[in-house]
């Protein structure tokens, strides 16, 4: 099974030919066992056509959103974020930079200046044209004094932006960084007219495919099609409504009876009633995205390492993966860079459940009286709770005491996550090592949310993003990596495969495993297929 579903996910990204898929599956003897919907349409799928109302339920919405870029933090409000705007770079499926409002970049030879040309013709919703000038108060945004942004971290190393005529648009580093396009592709970075503040951001004006109708913060966005959409070949929906429905088991219901064409996150227990179900197609790709337990290291007991040591031999990680995901993951070993990713530290010994370990670094720090407060929800990621309480089991093999403390879906991530002392998260991780650690790890991210410095690992941080030696840099990261799985302030115990279901009379192409749902843009990538 595990041969099929990998040559599965290899042939729905496009990575293998359909010729190739069937070679190997037949070799194999698993013919009989492939999906019906796989062969019938979706990497094969027929040319895309307009029309239709596309609707699909997701995750993490919360009444306190906003669309404002520099505070999206749930698959709810980054979905509705890239159906009306748009970046000046992509991620296509494969993990590539492709221009997107931009036409076109260069880099200086030590990758400090960079320039990118703006894609001309291009307007807003409301009929202005996009220029340069748009481009940079849009990442301008992010980088004032003042601004709360969570992509601050990730633009603070641009030291000067320019632009030259309409079209062009420079940016000087302080130091140089060969991803630099990849981090202009991050969903905090969409483009909006000069201009915008307060309640302006809510009215999501951009470039993107659909333009905004209605807007209730968590719970539903409506939007239409922009009939003046630069992109050819994208934006096929005549309208697409989006519901915040954080309840796995209300997604599942409306899908099955036709209420929606997609959901995100299916409850894995219950995934393979609807593998049964015809006209349900199931997705599942291997991606970014993990599951951490963050714990705030500048509050007692968890500013002793040894105390974080403690906690991170205290859980039995394997269990979870076949308990909480099915086997539909891997394990995590308290660092978050992917197996997918390029410099992914695949010489780093794994961390193994052990009580005995856990015990004496726990002991070692003087903690094991102390009764840690583990805040779980299932709207941190599906599963949450379970996760929480198998956690609570594994540690007292160990004599450690966790209390679970369930708390409300609705509100989750403005009054726990980063406020209460240990917590259940989850993180749809980023293309790059430097993006990733930048914007949750290094010193003075807004989004660190352990409160963690070291000093080591942010002169490694910088250094690693301007050397240009791919051997050099990998080194650093994979240092990196050790690093913050011996002494930072987070468990994370793994990575979960994107497990998404939709309507089979969805067409789409390579399914992204950037992000979920088609690298948040299904909306603008997908069709019907009548």
């Amino acid at each position: 099974m595990f041969e099929l579903r990998e040559l599965e996910e290899q042939f729905r990204r496009g990575q293998i030919s359909r010729r190739q898929f069937l070679s190997q599956i037949s070799a194999l003897g698993l013919a009989a066992m492939i999906t019906p919907t796989l062969l019938a349409g979706k990497a094969g799928a027929a040319a895309p056509k307009k029309g239709g109302l596309f609707t699909q339920a997701l995750t993490g919405g919360s009444t306190t959103d906003s669309l404002d870029p520099g505070t999206l933090t749930s698959n709810w409000n980054q979905n509705i974020n890239f159906q009306v705007r748009n970046n000046l770079v992509e991620i296509d499926h494969n993990f590539n930079p492709i221009p997107e409002l931009a036409e076109s970049w260069e880099a200086s030879p030590d990758a400090r200046v960079w320039t990118f040309k703006i894609r001309k013709g291009v307007e807003f919703h409301n009929g202005k044209t996009l220029v340069a000038e748009d481009v940079a108060y849009s990442i301008n945004h992010h980088r004032g004094e003042k601004s709360k942004s969570a992509a601050k971290p990730l633009v603070k190393p641009i030291a000067d932006i320019r632009t030259d005529g309409n079209d062009t648009v420079i940016f000087e580093l302080e130091s140089g960084n060969a991803d630099f396009p990849f981090i202009l592709s991050d969903y905090h970075l969409s483009i909006v007219p000069a201009g915008t503040k307060g309640d302006q951001w809510e009215e999501g004006m951009g470039t993107g495919g659909y333009v905004m109708q209605s807007w209730e913060p968590g719970v539903r966005a409506y939007t239409k099609r922009n009939p003046n959409y630069w992109k050819e070949g994208r934006a096929h929906f005549n309208e697409v409504e989006t519901l915040s429905i954080n309840d796995v088991n209300a997604r599942t219901n409306a899908l099955k009876t036709g209420q929606l064409d997609f959901m995100d996150r299916c409850e894995l227990k219950t995934v393979h009633l609807l593998q049964r179900m015809p006209g349900i197609e199931i997705m599942e790709v291997t991606g970014t995205t993990h599951f951490s337990m963050p714990m705030l290291v500048d509050r007692k007991p968890y500013n002793d390492n040894n105390v974080r040591l403690g906690l991170k031999y205290a859980l039995d990680r394997r269990e979870l993966v076949n308990k909480i995901l099915l086997g539909f993951g891997q394990l995590g070993n308290d660092h978050p860079i992917s197996p997918v990713n390029r410099f992914f530290n695949e010489n780093l010994p794994q961390r193994e459940y052990d009580p005995d370990k856990a015990r004496f670094y726990m002991k070692k720090g003087g903690a094991l009286d102390y009764t840690f407060k583990l805040s779980a929800a299932d709207a941190a990621f599906l599963g949450a709770v379970d996760a929480a309480v198998l956690f609570k089991e594994h540690a007292k093999k160990a004599g450690i005491n966790i209390k679970v403390i369930q708390e409300p879906n609705d509100g989750y991530w403005s009054n726990v996550w980063i406020k209460k002392e240990w917590c259940m998260c989850y993180w749809s991780g980023r293309p790059t090592e430097d993006m990733m650690f930048s914007v949750a790890y290094a010193s003075g991210a807004p989004w660190n949310d352990t409160h963690w410095e070291h000093e080591r690992f942010n002169r490694l941080l910088k250094e690693a993003r301007a050397e240009l030696d791919k051997e050099k840099r990998g080194a650093m990261y994979a240092e990196i990596q050790r690093i913050v799985n011996l002494q930072g302030g987070v468990v994370i115990p793994m990575f979960p495969k994107n497990v998404e279901a939709a309507q089979d009379t969805i067409q789409h192409g390579p399914i992204s495993g950037h992000k979920e749902a088609d690298g948040m843009r299904n909306a603008e990538r997908w069709w019907f297929a009548s």
